[in-house]
C-alpha cells in the first residue's frame, strides 16, 4: 500500500557528499558516488525523487515537529510539556531563536528537501531518458515538492533565502520577501501542473497529481486574497478536468490506516511501519510519523501536545437533524464525555485526565492499540475535498456570491448529518461578513487538528490587529503572549542570520 516508501530512503547518502567541495577534500572515495558519476541515468533521476520524498519522514517536518508550529501555535491545541522551552515554543515564548525543536530544525529540513529538489531540477534535464514524458513527470514532482515547502516556509517564516540551484557550503544567499517566495511557489506549481497526471497507476500511490498542485495553488492564492485566481484554481478540481474527487461515507475514514488514498484525499502524505530505524540518513530509516506518540494522553504517549477544550463545546452548539451530537466530535477529540457521548473509551481506559482536558483524536491508533510509540503508519492528509469545499464556499463568498456559496458548505454539513446552513442559520442570509464568521466555525468543525488553522488565522488577518487576537486569547490564553506585527511569523533561526551577512532578523526579533 505504501509503495513510495520502500525506495524512498535509499539514496538519501548521495546528498551528503556534496556537501564538502573545497579542493584540499576532493578525495575519491571507491565506495561512494559523486555527484558527476551519479545523475547518468534515468534510474538516478527516479532515485533523486525519492530523496525528496524522504524528507517528510524527518523530524523537523511532517513526521514531528511540524504539528506543534501548524497545530499547537494555533488557537486549537497548545502545550503543557514538562520541557518547558518545548512548551514555549506554542506559547510565543521564543527565547532562543536556535532551539533546535521548536525551530532551527525544521529549517534545517525544510532546506534540506528543497537542495534535493533544486539537485533534480539542476541534473536531470540533461539525462537521456527513452520515455521523455516519464522525465517531464520526474521534474514535476519536483517541482511540486519545492513549491510545497517553500510555501510552507512562507507560512511559518515569512522572509526566507530563495535558493533554486544546487547549494554550497560556503553560499551567501540574499533574504527573499514572502512576496517572492510566493511567486516562486506559484511558478513551480504552475509548471508542475503542466507535467503531472491526472492520477497514477497503484503501484505509484503517495505522487501529486494535477488536482493536488491546483490545490496547493488554491491555497496560495487564497494567503495572497487573489481571489479570482482562487476561484478558477478551485473550480477545476469541484466543476472542470480535475472533478474526480468526493467525500468519503464515513468521516473516520480520512484519519486512520484503514482507508487511506480514498476518493476524498487530494494529496497524501504517505506513512508506513516497515522500517522501525530513527530519522537520520541510514537504510533503516523510520518512515513513520511520531505524532500520535506526541499528541496522545498522558501514559498513553508523551502528551506534549493537547487540544483546546473550546473545540468540543464547539461541536456541542449544534445539534444534528435528528437531534444528536455531531459525531465529527466523536473522531475529532478526547474528551471527558467521550464514553457517555459515544460509548468510546480513550486506547481501552475510562477518563482518568481533567475535566476540562481533550486531546486530537484524529490520525492517533486508539482504533485497534492500547498505546502510541514513534512508529505511526497512518497517513497525514495534507489536502482533502471537504477542505476543497470550504476554501470554494470562502472564496464565492469573498467574490459577493454568498448565495451561491452555501451549497458547497452543506455538502460538508450534510455528510454529518446537520441541517443546510441556511435552515440552521437563517440570519446570516447574504452577509458577507455574517457567512464568513460561521465558515470560520465549519472550518473548526471539519479540520480541526488537520494543521490548517494557523494558515486560516494569518489569512483571515486574525493576527494582524489586538482586537481579534484578545478575542483569541479568550478561547486560548496562550494569544495573551501574542505580539502584533511580531509573532505571526517565526524568528529566523539566530544561527543563520549570524552566518550569513545578508540575512536581517525578522521584525520584531
Amino acid at each position: 500500500m505504501k509503495k513510495l516508501l520502500i525506495i524512498s530512503t535509499v539514496i538519501c547518502t548521495l546528498f551528503a557528499v556534496t556537501s564538502c567541495q573545497k579542493d584540499e577534500l576532493d578525495l575519491k572515495n571507491p565506495n561512494a558516488l559523486t555527484t558527476d558519476q551519479f545523475w547518468v541515468t534515468p534510474d538516478d533521476a527516479e532515485k533523486g525523487v525519492n530523496a525528496i520524498y524522504a524528507m517528510f519522514y524527518k523530524d523537523g517536518l511532517w513526521a514531528r515537529w511540524v504539528y506543534f508550529r501548524l497545530d499547537l501555535t494555533s488557537d486549537e491545541g497548545f502545550s503543557q510539556s514538562p520541557w518547558v522551552e518545548l512548551a514555549d515554543w506554542t506559547r510565543f515564548g521564543y527565547i532562543n531563536y536556535n532551539f533546535w525543536e521548536g525551530n532551527s530544525v525544521t529549517w534545517r529540513d525544510t532546506y534540506k528537501a528543497i537542495f534535493r529538489a533544486n539537485q533534480v531540477l539542476a541534473n536531470v534535464p540533461d539525462i537521456e531518458f527513452s520515455d521523455e514524458n516519464r522525465k517531464q513527470q520526474l521534474l514535476g514532482e519536483a517541482k511540486f515538492l519545492r513549491a510545497l515547502h517553500y510555501y510552507y516556509a512562507g507560512v511559518l517564516w515569512e522572509n526566507v533565502p530563495l535558493v533554486l540551484e544546487p547549494s554550497k557550503p560556503d553560499d551567501l544567499h540574499p533574504q527573499n520577501t514572502k512576496e517572492e517566495v510566493f511567486a516562486q511557489v506559484e511558478q513551480d506549481l504552475t509548471e508542475a501542473f503542466a507535467a503531472l497526471p491526472e492520477a497514477w497507476d497503484a503501484a505509484q500511490t503517495g505522487r501529486p497529481t494535477k488536482g493536488a498542485a491546483k490545490a496547493m495553488l488554491a491555497k496560495l492564492y487564497m494567503q495572497q486574497h487573489r481571489w479570482e485566481d482562487a476561484k478558477s484554481t478551485l473550480e477545476y478540481l469541484i466543476k472542470g478536468e480535475g472533478a474526480m474527487y468526493s467525500l468519503v461515507d464515513h468521516y473516520e475514514d480520512n484519519f486512520t490506516h484503514l482507508n487511506e488514498n480514498n476518493s476524498e484525499s487530494v494529496y497524501e502524505i504517505q506513512f508506513g511501519d516497515q522500517r522501525r530505524g530513527g530519522t537520520g540518513e541510514g537504510q533503516d530509516a523510520s518512515v513513520s510519523t511520531t505524532r500520535a506518540q506526541f499528541f496522545a494522553p498522558r501514559g498513553i504517549g508523551w502528551s506534549d501536545g493537547q487540544a483546546r477544550f473550546w473545540l468540543v463545546n464547539a461541536f456541542k452548539q449544534e445539534q444534528t437533524s435528528d437531534g444528536k451530537i455531531d459525531e465529527r466530535l466523536r473522531y475529532s477529540l478526547f474528551y471527558p464525555d467521550l464514553f457517555k457521548d459515544f460509548g468510546d473509551k480513550i486506547y481501552g481506559r475510562d477518563w482518568e485526565w481533567g475535566d476540562q482536558e481533550a486531546w486530537f483524536r484524529k490520525y492517533q491508533r486508539d482504533y485497534y492499540r492500547e498505546n502510541e510509540d514513534y512508529y505511526s503508519e497512518v497517513n497525514f492528509r495534507l489536502i482533502r475535498y471537504a477542505d476543497v469545499l470550504l476554501r470554494y464556499a470562502e472564496v464565492l463568498n469573498e467574490l459577493g456570491m454568498t448565495s451561491d456559496a452555501y451549497q458547497y458548505v452543506d455538502m460538508v454539513r450534510a455528510r454529518a448529518n446537520m441541517a443546510p446552513l441556511a435552515t440552521a442559520y437563517p440570519g446570516i442570509g447574504n452577509n458577507r461578513e455574517a457567512f464568513l464568521n460561521r465558515l470560520k466555525t465549519e472550518r473548526v468543525l471539519e479540520l480541526s487538528g488537520e494543521s490548517v488553522r494557523w494558515e486560516d488565522l494569518k489569512r483571515w488577518g486574525d493576527l494582524e490587529d489586538q482586537a481579534s487576537v484578545d478575542e483569541i486569547a479568550e478561547r486560548d490564553p496562550d494569544f495573551e503572549n501574542f505580539e502584533v506585527g511580531k509573532h505571526l511569523r517565526l524568528p529566523i533561526p539566530q544561527v543563520e542570520v549570524e552566518n550569513n551577512p545578508n540575512l536581517e532578523q525578522n521584525p520584531g526579533y
